[in-house]
């Protein structure tokens, strides 16, 4: 088990995995290259293998290809997570442990929801206890966002669990601005919570959370770490007006489009956005229009010349 110690302060990014169009595989070249981009940012680190990196499409073996391929790209006070959470605590383990080994700082474990109305708050103690245990690296929870397949944890649970030496924060993807405060208030002291949406993470932060990991920064990464910065320097100001340009892109691109229509975003700005892998498909025509002046009107396409 680890000590438990990790500073998760400022704006990271819940990085996209791009697939080879012609084969499908991982295209970790492309990857490579995306990091690069990103990390001309001052963002505080990447999430490998979250809800936007199609975490449910990958196998064991491209997750910890992704994690390696970090390496030698992301600088070295960043910080790279990686998604770790299955339906079953052993598979959870295995590949929290396969994580730590190829080079993660730390994991995102999302709750088993499949056989939801047996996860009673005892049953998923135990499963997260299990797992912080056997971790080699510190331990996230993850609330996933509601309108997946997921569950909803209860604040007392959270409270609970933050109480463990090795389960260091939570990524709130709620949305809402007064649950993740109310975490804040109901966990230890050194727990940290972060939040999952773009549209909140100054005022998430005002309210005691101590950063966020989010999508939209994927699109408006200066944005984002500027938004961290500002706050940490006491420049509310600065925070509020970088807020409120990149809320919109949070809102229609991440929460109203999801991972088809941040893949496209991506492409428009230049990074190796492509297609999701099957079921899900990439964006139509028309819906890229939209999103090309969604991009336009928070003033994110013209930094990138395209």
């Amino acid at each position: 088990m680890a000590d438990g110690t990790i500073d998760l302060r400022g704006a990271f990014l819940p990085v996209t995995t791009p697939f080879d169009a012609a084969t499908g595989d991982v295209d970790v070249p492309a990857f490579r290259s995306n990091l690069g981009r990103w990390f001309e940012n001052p963002v505080s680190g990447i999430l490998i293998s979250g809800s936007t990196g199609e975490s449910v499409f990958l196998d064991e073996e491209e997750r910890a290809t992704l994690v390696e391929a970090a390496a030698d790209v992301v600088p070295q006070d960043a910080k790279v997570i990686a998604g770790t959470g299955t339906e079953s605590t052993r598979h959870t383990i295995r590949l929290t442990r396969q994580a730590a080994e190829a080079g993660a700082d730390a994991v995102l474990v999302s709750p088993p929801a499949y056989f939801k109305g047996a996860m009673s708050d005892e049953v998923l103690t135990t499963h997260f206890t299990a797992v912080a245990e056997a971790s080699p690296i510190p331990v996230l929870i993850y609330q996933v966002p509601l309108r997946l397949s997921t569950l909803e944890f209860s604040t007392d649970l959270i409270g609970r669990l933050s109480e463990h030496p090795n389960i260091v924060g939570i990524k709130d993807s709620r949305g809402q601005l007064d649950l993740a405060v109310e975490l804040v208030g109901a966990t230890s002291d050194d727990f940290q919570v972060l939040v999952g949406s773009g549209a909140i993470l100054h005022p998430a932060m005002q309210g005691g959370c101590v950063g966020g990991i989010v999508a939209v920064g994927l699109m408006a990464g200066a944005e984002a770490a500027g938004i961290a910065a500002a706050h940490a320097e006491g420049r509310d100001k600065d925070a509020a007006a970088l807020q409120a340009r990149i809320a919109p892109v949070h809102q229609q691109i991440v929460g109203g489009m999801g991972v088809p229509g941040v893949k496209a975003a991506l492409d428009l700005l230049g990074f190796a956005g492509g297609a999701p892998r099957p079921p899900l498909q990439a964006a139509s025509e028309d819906r890229i229009e939209t999103i090309r002046g969604i991009l336009q009107d928070a003033d994110l396409l013209a930094p990138a010349g395209v």
